[in-house]
């Protein structure tokens, strides 16, 4: 009864998902001067899923790029968004678009990222490649964006969550060779928000559309090391924070579990909340669920990071 009522409690302090219509009109940037590096090439217009699952999910990347959400007040930090969708589509009605709304209404400048996809042709590095790309480019310009170059995150779901991860925890690998101005700052975000991310792709774990995609039915424990996250949570990880469900029947919570322990071993500082229920792909989470709490859980950790202010100071 007393946990029951620390949670209401807890719940009527948190702020609100909002309808956010404060954010402008999208802008769009991409990510390339002409042909993006790595090998692939996709052609014909991008495909929008219709139906079930993949309903207003994204496929069929030729041109990586952002899209720019600028608040009517900003608060100086920003956020580069990534939907999941196992590397095969990325969820932008389901994720990434809802929590890029809801972050330009308290106040942050958001970055959606449409990265390729490795099941549409392109090389399995080649999302982190526009990952990486994408964060030099928000610090390089964070003058022109009102944000500070040193309040600059990343957020990701489920797939989203393993690119979104990579990209913190190894921002400086080299995956293609650039020359411009943009290469001239570090790809290391600011700080890390992880949502029922895929993390390992080694046993028992080795059963998600993202491993099938980034290395293969057959992989080698080699591979399946590379691209696990754990690998790389040491001490000068980005703080982070993680979201997962107890019931996920796609990225067990066994995978933030184990990103947890390992970042507070290595002495990073990491947060993990495990919700009883929520499934896989909840985005925002229903108003009637207990999950839907984590955006206001996530404000008040930014706050307590100095990443941004407690809103009236």
């Amino acid at each position: 009864m007393i946990r029951r009522l620390l949670l209401a409690l807890v719940a009527a302090l948190l702020p609100v998902p909002a309808v956010a219509a404060e954010a402008t009109p999208r802008e769009e940037i991409r990510l390339w001067p002409g042909t993006p590096p790595g090998n692939g090439k996709v052609e014909g217009p991008e495909k929008i899923g219709s139906e079930g699952a993949g309903l207003g999910a994204v496929s069929n990347v030729a041109v990586p790029r952002m899209r720019v959400y600028r608040p009517v007040t900003p608060n100086g930090a920003a956020v580069l968004v990534a939907g999941g969708g196992g590397y095969f589509r990325i969820q932008l009605k389901k994720e990434s678009t809802p929590a890029a709304e809801w972050l330009a209404a308290q106040g942050f400048t958001v970055f959606e990222l449409i990265y390729r996809l490795p099941n549409d042709g392109w090389d399995a590095a080649a999302p982190f490649m526009d990952a990486q790309r994408a964060m030099k480019i928000i610090r390089t310009r964070a003058g022109e964006f009102g944000v500070k170059p040193d309040r600059i995150g990343i957020m990701g779901f489920s797939a989203g969550g393993h690119l979104a991860g990579f990209t913190a925890y190894q921002p400086g690998r080299a995956l293609y060779e650039g020359k411009d101005r943009f290469e001239q700052v570090s790809a290391r975000p600011d700080f890390a928000v992880l949502l029922f991310p895929v993390v390992t792709l080694r046993k028992p774990y080795d059963t998600t559309r993202t491993r099938r995609e980034i290395v293969g039915e057959k992989a080698s424990e080699k591979a399946e090391i590379a691209w696990s996250l754990d690998t790389y949570a040491s001490k000068d990880a980005p703080p982070t924070i993680i979201f997962a469900a107890a019931d996920d029947p796609t990225t067990p919570p066994g995978h933030g579990i184990l990103l947890f322990q390992t970042l507070v071993a290595a002495g990073a500082s990491a947060e993990l909340h495990l919700f009883r229920d929520g499934g896989h792909g909840w985005g925002l989470g229903k108003p009637e669920q207990v999950i839907s709490q984590w955006p206001g859980l996530f404000t008040h950790w930014a706050q307590s990071l100095q990443i941004i202010e407690k809103r009236g100071e």
